[in-house]
Parts: C-alpha cells; structure tokens; sequence
C-alpha cells in the first residue's frame, strides 16, 4: 500500500511540476519516488500540428527535469504511435537524463492515424520486458498523451495491462474523448486522468497535486504506532489490519479472526483456523474430497499393495481379502483356491463331470448323448437322431456322421448332396503381385506357381480359358483370357513376364479384373451361357488401397474369388477377397518357396448346374478317377476317426488315382 502511494506521488508529483515547465538555472531539488520504469506513450497522428507535437516534447522534458534518472534510479522509455508504433528509445537506452533528452528532440512525428489501443498492447507486450530493460519488483507507469478518440478498442487491452500491474496515466488535449481516457487510466481516475483544452496549458493539469504529493507522509516521518499498516491522508494517517484481521478497540492493533472457534464454516470433521479463513481436515481413516469439506473413507485397496487373488475389500485403517463365488480363501488371507466339485467326488455325473469353481456339469463319451437329467448317458445313432440331409445314405460314426453318394458321383461341397461334374470348362483371371517386396527371384516362383495351375486346368477355346494380370502401384493386363488357347501357348507367356516392382494396390487390381478382364471384350463368353467366373488373387502383403469395395462388388457379380497369401500378406484382407466357404477359397504360406504346395492342393473344380461351354473330353476317365478318389478319402477319414483319441491333428493324405 505504501509502495503504490508512492508510486502514484511520484508520477502526479513529476506531473505538477510543469506548473513552472522552463528549467531553472540552478540545480533543483529532486522530489524522490524510489525506483521506477516509467514508459511515455505519445500520440503522434496527423491532427497533432508541428507546432503542438513541440509542445508535447518540452512537456517530457520538463518532466524528466524533476525526475531522479538513472539505471539504479527512474528509467524512461518513449514510444509514440499513429496507425503504427515505434519505440524511440528503450528502458534500458539511456542512463542520464542529457542523453535522453537528446533522444527526445531526435524523435520524429510519424503524421498518421490514432491507433490507442494498439500502442497499450506493444507497450504491454513489448516495452515493459525484461529485453527492453524492465526490472522485476520495480513499478511500472505509463503515461499516455493524445488529443482524439482512438480508431481502435482500448478497454479490454488497457485492462489487461493494468491486470499485469501497469499502472496508466491518461492525458488527454483537446478533441480527447474523456469516455476513452476513462476506459484506459488506473482507478481512481481523479488521480489519474487529466483532461485539458490545448496543447498550451498541457501543463496545468499538475498544480492541483503539487501540495499533496510532495508534502509530510506522516505513516513515514512519525512514530504512528499502527501494528499492521499505516495508510497517510494529507495531514493525517490511519491504522489497517490485514485481510483476516480485524482492528482492535485501541485503533492500532490487530486480532486475527478465528472463524472455526465462531462456528463459521462448513467442514463436516476438522477445521483447521488461519487468520480470517479456515481449510477443512478430516480424521484418521478419512481422506478429504475435492470438494474440500466433506471426507470419505480411505480406500486401502486403491493403493494396489494389497495381493489378493481376486477381491479386496476396504475396511477402516485397512482392509481384507474376499474370493470369488466358487473359490475358497487359503489360511494365508489372500490366495484364493477354486472349488473342484468333481476332483471332491461331491457329483452325479454318469460318465463324465466337468469342473468349474464351485460348480460342475455332466458330459457323455464319444457316440453317447445327455440325457434330459443332465447327468446320465444313451448311446446314439446319429443318422437315425439327426436330420442329417444326406441325399443319398448316411454313414454313423461315434458321436458323428458323414454322407457318401453312389458310385459314379461326387459329393458336392455342402458335404450332403450328390452331382456329376459336366463341364471343366471355366474363365480363369490370375491377379498376380509385382511389388517391391515381392523381389525378382521370389517372382519367378510366383510365375511358376500358376504355371502349376495352369497345368491343372483343361485349356482351350472352347473350354477353360485363362488370362493373367500383374499390378503394383498401377495395374497392367499381361494377356487377356482370349488370346492364348493352350497350356504350353499360356506357361510360355507367363514366363516372358516381366517384373514390375513398386507398390500394392490389390483393390485398383480387383476393380480392373471387374470392370475389364471379365468383359467379353477381353475374352469373357457372356453371363447367359453360365460360364463360371473365377479370380484368383495372389499377393504377398498388405494392400495400400481399399478392398472392400471390389472385393464385395467382384462376388456379387458371380464371380469366384480365389485368394493367396505368402509371407506378410494379411489375412483378413485375404478372407475379404475369398468367396465362401471362406476355408476352401483361402490358402496362405510363411514361404515362397511352399507355394507349389499350395498349387498341388488348389482345386478349381466348378461344377455349375448348367454350362453352355462345349466340351473338350480328354480323359474319358476323369470323373470316374474322381469318384475313386472321393471314397479313398472316405475311408482314409474313418480310420482316423476310429484310430484317434486325442485332438484331431493335420494329415497329407496321398491317394493313388
């Protein structure tokens, strides 16, 4: 409080003094303030005459004449602004006052707009900075001169700068707007805004201070006796208290004010009194909520220090260990131990019981189902207990069963019915991967695996037809499924296919094999003559564009999807790309150098209700090789079933055709 009387002393005092502005001869009696960083802020707009602005620059320079200037002492910096602003000098420019009055008569006028609210903010950002000179703990006053209404807001960036304890002086000449100076100045404005009607009598303003500012303080010159602060009024002074105090009967001393002893507060366990407030504490066992006066009980277990197995529950000034339903606490308080009904022999299970914690239920052996009782077993023949939809006969197995069809056709993928295959005849599109990560050596082995599919496949122009596709970062059509008309004439092509490199963009692949490599333009015979359409996708990675969109739109136009995988392909996106059963459309190996395999087991055996392609019989006695090789396989599967007891694991199962 005293500091700030003083500071507002200093700069009303320096202001009164240009009652009589010439400079004396002699040296005057400098009236001290202490320490402080003192910024003019100048309007020097087109409508301040030359005449006027020289009056401005006698009126700081009779001010600084009364001031005791110096780095240690009062530092002083000018800015003065228009439609910009520009600092004349800095806090930190000059030590003496010669050298700063030298500074002021080089200033010259910039004779633009009024640009107020603009200064305050450079003079807040800039002028009063620790770079520009500014001193902590040191005041910091700004006086502003102008003489109009400012072409910008000023309130809300002059307030900002008082917040940051700025204390302003308004001085405004002539046209000024007293609203403006009002909205810019330091409460309160009788001290601190000033109002005049020309530049000639800019130096009036100070009379009325020059009494009360430089006369006796008495809170400084005499013994007052206040025990906490001394606030001066002119002839007189007064005793305070700090906040949370409050003045006694004697006038100067001071009692803190206990509001837990007076009941006033809201704590709901422990108050805990300061001067004039209260903080709120709770009991042991209780931690204080964020409201900061009710408590809660401390959760011991949120510490995460507790060890028990399953549930920790919070006690006062502890806790304890509690199991969960179906498991019983051990002596140690903490581990938990599941409740095994079977191993106790506490079940009725006929044949086999299976264990949960605290509870059981009842199984039956292989070829033996449960009863109603849920606990006793009958034996079962599944085709007689199922509807097992076996079109020709169905063959029970313990606890299974499987179809078979008579001799001279094929069990169909369903599993249930029975066909004979018409036609081999197929459009096939190969969408190979040429990218990056595929490398050159890895690629002839991808060449080679559809030339191995190729090999599989009876080609010819009236029957299968093939034709490949590579991409990478662009797609490019290799032949197309009407150029080559024979095994050698394909796997010859396939080898003269040059390797592209770059990226993996399967999905601009899926979209060209659909709207190109299928078109009858390309070689596709016409959907009417039920043809099948099949896609064979193989990639190595994971594709940079979207699938989704082709993979969907390439199976609901009939088309088969084939999709496979080596290496770091993803296999989601391979299960997207793959028609149903996903199973037997989806191969996938760590390994290029296993992709042969996979071509040996790839069976794109189509064997559609009505095709219109004609037929090409080169071996009379496929289909009957292929019902042979049906019941082998048949049979190879039952001396598994019946041999294994364990997990069923993978089998190579060769039959000889």
């Amino acid at each position: 409080m005293r500091r700030l009387r003083a500071l507002s002393g200093f700069i009303l005092l320096a202001l009164a003094v240009l009652a009589n502005a010439r400079p004396k001869a002699g040296q005057e009696q400098k009236c001290k303030s202490g320490p402080v960083d003192l910024v003019f802020l100048i309007d020097s707009s087109r409508s301040v005459r030359p005449h006027e602005f020289e009056t401005m620059r006698k009126f700081m320079i009779d001010i600084l004449d009364t001031l005791d200037i110096g780095l240690n002492a009062t530092r002083v910096g000018v800015v003065q602004y228009s439609s910009q602003v520009r600092s004349e000098f800095s806090l930190k420019t000059h030590a003496t006052l010669a050298s700063m009055v030298k500074g002021i008569n080089q200033i010259i006028p910039l004779a633009q707009g009024t640009m107020t609210g603009l200064a305050i903010k450079y003079v807040m950002n800039s002028a009063f900075t620790v770079e520009e000179g500014d001193r902590p703990k040191v005041p910091n006053v700004a006086v502003i001169v102008t003489d109009g209404r400012p072409q910008d807001r000023v309130a809300e960036v002059a307030a900002e700068a008082r917040e940051k304890g700025i204390e302003i002086y308004a001085v405004g000449v002539a046209r000024a707007d007293m609203t403006s100076l009002r909205a810019m100045a330091s409460p309160p404005f009788e001290d601190h805004v000033f109002l005049v009607e020309s530049f000639d009598l800019i130096h009036q303003f100070g009379l009325q201070f020059q009494d009360k500012l430089c006369g006796v303080d008495l809170c400084l010159e005499s013994e007052h006796g206040c025990e906490q602060i001394c606030e001066s009024s002119p002839g007189s002074f007064h005793c305070l208290c700090l906040p949370g105090y409050t003045l006694n009967d004697d006038g100067k001393t001071c009692a803190a004010i206990d509001l837990c002893a007076e009941g006033k507060h809201d704590c709901e366990q422990v108050c805990v009194s300061s001067p004039g407030s209260f903080t709120c504490d709770c009991n042991k066992g209780y931690k204080l909520n964020d409201d900061k006066k009710t408590c809660t009980m401390i959760d011991f277990c949120s510490f995460g220090n507790h060890s028990c197995d399953h549930e920790c529950v919070s006690v006062l000034n502890g806790y304890h260990c509690r199991c969960n339903e179906g498991y019983r606490l051990l002596d140690d308080g903490k581990t938990c131990q599941a409740i095994d009904l079977c191993a106790e022999g506490k079940h009725d299970c006929e044949q086999i019981c299976i264990s949960a914690p605290g509870v059981f239920t009842c199984d039956c052996n292989k070829g033996f189902k449960l009863n109603k009782d849920k606990k006793t077993c009958t034996n079962m023949d599944m085709c007689n207990t199922v509807e097992h939809g076996c079109e020709h006969q169905c063959v029970s197995t313990p606890g299974s069963y499987y179809c078979i069809c008579p001799e001279g056709q094929l069990l169909q993928d369903d599993g249930k019915s029975c066909g004979t295959c018409k036609s081999a005849n197929i459009d096939l599109v190969l969408l190979i991967d040429g990218s990056k990560s595929v490398r050159p050596q890895n690629f002839e082995l991808v060449k080679k695996f559809v030339n191995q599919v190729v090999d599989s496949l009876d080609v010819s122009a009236h029957g299968t037809r093939v034709g490949l596709v590579q991409y990478s970062s662009r797609v490019r059509t290799e032949f197309p499924l009407n150029m080559y008309h024979t095994a050698d004439e394909i796997k010859a092509a396939v080898m003269k296919v040059e390797y592209m490199e770059k990226g993996t963009m399967t999905g601009l692949a899926l979209k060209h094999m659909l709207e190109n490599s299928f078109s009858e333009a390309d070689g596709a015979r016409p959907a009417s003559r039920n043809i099948p359409r099949i896609g064979l996708v193989f990639t190595d990675g994971r594709s940079q564009d979207d699938i989704t969109e082709y993979a969907k739109k390439a199976k609901e136009a009939g088309i088969t999807m084939y999709a496979v995988g080596v290496g770091k392909a993803v296999e989601d996106e391979l299960r997207e790309i793959a028609s149903e059963p996903v199973e037997k459309h989806f191969y996938y190996t760590t390994d290029f150098t296993a992709i042969s395999t996979i071509a040996e087991n790839l069976k794109l055996n189509v064997c559609p209700e009505e095709s219109q392609g004609e037929i090409e019989v080169k071996d009379p006695c496929a289909c009957e090789s292929l019902v042979e090789f049906q019941q082998a396989t048949m049979s190879s599967l039952e001396q598994i079933s019946s041999t294994e007891t364990v997990p069923p694991r993978r089998h190579r199962l060769t039959v000889t055709l």
